[in-house]
């Protein structure tokens, strides 16, 4: 499964990804966490296309939650 990661959790999906291969998942499960870089994407591209991106290839999405202004 391919994860698409929020570039603002970065460094969160280092550790996690180093956890899960620590106690076997990834023996497992196949996890690849992608960043936005890797599938072009811009750090500030918007919310819609990022969305976009991750329903047509890379779902389900890891980001961190936003309040609303």
């Amino acid at each position: 499964m391919n994860v698409l990661v929020d570039h603002n959790l970065r460094g969160h999906s280092v550790v996690l990804a180093g956890s899960l291969a620590a106690s076997g998942w990834l023996e497992l499960v196949y996890i690849r966490f992608v960043l936005f870089e890797e599938i072009g994407l811009e750090v500030n591209s918007s919310d819609r296309v990022v969305w976009q991106c991750a329903h047509y290839g890379f779902a389900p999405y890891l980001l961190v939650d936003q309040p609303q202004v």
